[in-house]
């Protein structure tokens, strides 16, 4: 496929983190600082301002590691999947628009937000989940172990709805007890990333 340059012979590069999806900055390539970029695996932009080729990192060392390419539809706008080292930002956030690079789990990081709000207000709130943080490590683990137990009785029958409820029972107590052992999903998540 032949790319669609702009009048300006540049092309638009959004620039995504590889494993967490984010994205990280916009920036303008013409041919020469694509070429370079396919060549060396390390963005490579053309500066509107300079009117000259600069690589991402060459004075910083915060390189951004290609390791996928794609166009869009239209051939007109790239998107470049990296894997970033240090902030991509010339300002020194993880992102252009000052947003933390980190994984991102969808509705269970809302989740996992929820309940680390409940375990620092504990003392004042009257949830469910703060009364678990209150009760303390033990009743936690309980209450993982009841779920577990539960989901493998359901496992054994072939009720789809009520084995669909223990699962989120287990994850959602699950969620709980790797708070109260001070750790997120994203470190487990990385954990099972360096067994992979």
């Amino acid at each position: 496929m032949e790319i669609k340059y702009n009048i300006d012979n540049l092309i638009p590069a959004i620039i995504q983190d590889n494993n967490t999806k984010t994205v990280l900055m916009l920036g303008y390539m013409n041919s020469e600082a694509l070429e370079k970029t396919k060549t060396t695996k390390k963005i490579t932009f053309f500066s509107r301002s300079k009117q000259r080729l600069w690589t991402k990192g060459e004075e910083s060392g915060n390189y951004l590691n290609v390791v996928h390419i794609k166009l869009d539809c239209d051939n007109d706008t790239l998107l470049i999947q990296v894997n970033p080292v240090g902030p991509a930002c010339h300002k020194g956030t993880d992102t252009c628009w000052k947003e933390s690079n980190i994984q991102n789990f969808g509705f269970l990081s809302q989740l996992e937000s929820i309940i680390e709000d409940r375990k620092e207000n504990a003392e004042e709130e009257s949830s469910y989940v703060a009364s678990l943080f209150n009760k303390g490590i033990n009743k936690i683990a309980q209450k993982v172990g009841e779920e577990a137990i539960e989901l493998l009785i359901e496992a054994k029958d072939n009720n789809p709805d009520l084995f669909l409820n223990e699962s989120a029972d287990l994850l959602f107590h699950y969620l709980i007890l790797i708070q109260a052992k001070g750790f997120k999903l994203n470190d487990v998540a990385e954990m099972l990333k360096t067994r992979h």
